[in-house]
C-alpha cells in the first residue's frame, strides 16, 4: 500500500529521477505541529499571534520554525503587509488545501478508534 510512488524530480547536476516516498512526505507534514498549523489555516488567512493561541503547547520557536518549512513546501503563504508594526499573514496555498482530506480522516480515525496517550 505504501510503495514508493514516482515524481519527475531533479538534482543538483539536472538529471532527472523520479523519488517520492511516504518518508518525503512526512518530512513536510509529519512534525508535531505542522497538521495542528495547516487544520487551524483550514478555516482561513491568519496572524502569528492568532496561530500561536489555537496551538495549545507551541512556543514561539517552534512555530517559527514550523511555518517556514510549510512555507518553504510550498503549504503556506506568508504575506507581510507593511504597517507599523508589521503584519504577517499566513494562508494555505492550493497544495495545503488539497492536504486537508487527508488530515480530516486522521482526525476520524483517531476519534474512532480513541487514540490515547
Amino acid at each position: 500500500m505504501f510503495e514508493n510512488q514516482t515524481i519527475m524530480t531533479k538534482n543538483k547536476t539536472g538529471d532527472t529521477h523520479k523519488t517520492c516516498t511516504v518518508k518525503d512526505v512526512l518530512d513536510v507534514i509529519g512534525g508535531k505541529w505542522a497538521m495542528p498549523i495547516i487544520y487551524n489555516l483550514s478555516k482561513g488567512k491568519m496572524r502569528f499571534k492568532e496561530i500561536e493561541r489555537t496551538i495549545d503547547g507551541i512556543n514561539t520557536r517552534m512555530l517559527v520554525k514550523e511555518l517556514k518549512n510549510l512555507e518553504a513546501n510550498g503549504i503556506i503563504t506568508r504575506t507581510v503587509f507593511a504597517t507599523v508594526p508589521p503584519t504577517v499573514e499566513y494562508a494555505l496555498t492550493t497544495k495545503g488545501e488539497k492536504l486537508l482530506p487527508s488530515i480530516h480522516s486522521l482526525h476520524q480515525w483517531g476519534v474512532e478508534h480513541a487514540v490515547t496517550r
